[in-house]
């Protein structure tokens, strides 16, 4: 007997119900490149859904405005409008949300969910290819395992989109991949359409300690700086070979490297640079490389000491993704500050929460209220509107995709969630959650609440090829 055929019958249906999407293209095109194009192209579309306005509610916008006692309407998966005293059109669902509020769906910049399935098994522990210091060529999406039960965890606390990475043992750890948080048996039935790449990078401690200590480069902060430059001089040397073959496309092309690829599609402003990174000085280090070689870093993440460093930060156009209040557990993270994401807001920089946890990423709505009141006691006087754009809109800036979702405008996708008391509240559930309008978890319907395979009480058991 197969695992499969342990399961019941009637709740496995339940199970591929909810983990069909419809399939289709979904990938939008990302403009003319000299490379070939995506070839684990997103086969994500929206689930069924219908019509449906939610009365009577706070609203945190997304986009730092308050709306009380206001209607939300969704229709054909986007916010069809916002404001007070909507009209339903025909054959809409209406919920009555008095006392309750609505925000735009949870994003999370950082997650290994997949990649470091919850809870954890050496087998489908794919999130680090320790090889080599500069790893490009590899693509965290060849790793996800969309049946970690941590993606359904996270859906029931409001988050709809998450950016999963490679982790951050090499100086270049690969490709990230941007997905929409819904039930899937394939990763490109949760892939982002049209969602930039990532490129994981990492400062500091973590690289020169795995390569370090078995007496390979780099072992120095000075080496790390020197690894990055020199990948960044090759994929200029390849991305102008290419180039000039692309002008009259005489003779053969040159050989593809994937690596070389990869660092190249940055350097073409097509793949986002999202770099793990502690320290102040090391930020403003990084920085420069990426002056030197004319790319852009999209966002630094664990930024602990980014507090230091607003001003730097939103002159040039990078994010920073922080926790609330975890640091102080390895030199680099010593020195945090409770107040680090209200202050880097108040220098006027983009400053967003982070989980890079499968337990933390159920309640970012908590992690951002607990820097939102530290910033408060401190005198900062941030409105909750305003923190509630930290888990929402500038996570979908780090990402390039805030011209689609991270808020509730007219025309976004409808990712949208209904907590059933104030989102900055330790007391607060996400009730209802949609994803382009489609209701994929409901705290009251358990028909809505999706488990995996990995959910079903089968591990140990023995059954099938070994």
């Amino acid at each position: 007997m197969t695992l499969r055929q342990l399961v019941p019958a009637a709740f496995s249906a339940a199970v591929l119900l909810l983990a069909a999407p419809a399939f289709a293209d979904g990938q939008a095109d990302t403009g003319p490149s000299e490379f070939p194009p995506d070839p684990f192209p997103s086969t994500y579309h929206a689930l069924p859904s219908v019509p449906t306005l939610i009365r009577h509610v706070t609203i945190y916008t997304g986009t730092g405005a308050e709306i009380d006692d206001g209607d939300v309407l969704m229709k054909d998966g986007k916010v069809a409008a916002v404001g007070k005293g909507l009209n339903a059109p025909a054959g809409a669902l209406v919920i009555d949300g008095s006392g309750k509020y609505v925000t735009p769906g949870i994003i999370d910049v950082h997650s290994h969910l997949g990649v470091y399935p919850s809870p954890a098994v050496d087998a489908l522990s794919d999130g680090n290819e320790l090889t080599n210091p500069d790893t490009a060529q590899v693509r965290a999406e060849n790793s996800v395992w969309p049946q970690d039960p941590g993606f359904n965890t996270a859906r029931a606390g409001g988050v709809t989109t998450l950016e999963i990475l490679p982790g951050s043992g090499n100086l270049i750890g690969g490709r990230s991949v941007v997905l929409k948080n819904v039930p899937s048996v394939t990763t490109e039935g949760m892939k982002f359409p049209g969602a930039p790449y990532g490129l994981k990078m990492a400062c500091g401690e973590n690289p020169k300690r795995v390569y370090g200590s078995h007496g390979q480069f780099p072992s120095t902060l000075m080496g790390d700086v020197a690894g990055y430059r020199q990948a960044w001089a090759d994929a200029e040397a390849y991305d102008r070979e290419w180039k000039s073959w692309m002008k009259d496309k005489k003779g053969n092309p040159p050989a593809r490297d994937l690596k070389m690829e990869t660092l190249a599609e940055v350097l073409n402003g097509r793949v986002r640079v999202q770099m793990h990174c502690y320290r102040a000085n090391e930020m403003a280090t990084m920085l420069d490389v990426a002056k030197e070689f004319h790319y852009h870093i999209a966002a630094f993440h664990h930024a602990v000491e980014s507090y230091k460093i607003p001003a730097l930060l939103a002159a040039n156009g990078t994010c920073a993704a922080m926790w609330a209040d975890w640091w102080g557990f390895k030199m680099e993270a010593w020195d945090g500050v409770r107040e680090n994401i209200p202050m880097v807001d108040a220098g006027g920089a983009c400053a967003m929460i982070h989980s890079d946890d499968q337990n933390g990423i159920q309640r970012l709505n908590q992690e951002v209220a607990k820097a939102w009141a530290a910033g408060n006691r401190a005198g900062l006087h941030v409105d909750a509107a305003r923190a509630v754009m930290w888990m929402t809109l500038n996570p979908a800036k780090a990402l390039g995709i805030d011209e689609l979702t991270g808020s509730l405008e007219t025309g976004k996708m409808a990712d949208v969630v209904l907590w059933n008391g104030n989102p900055l509240s330790v007391y607060a559930k996400a009730e209802k959650v949609y994803v382009d309008g489609a209701l994929v978890y409901d705290r009251d319907d358990p028909k809505t609440q999706a488990h995996s395979d990995f959910e079903l009480g089968m591990m140990g058991q023995t059954g099938g090829a070994q």
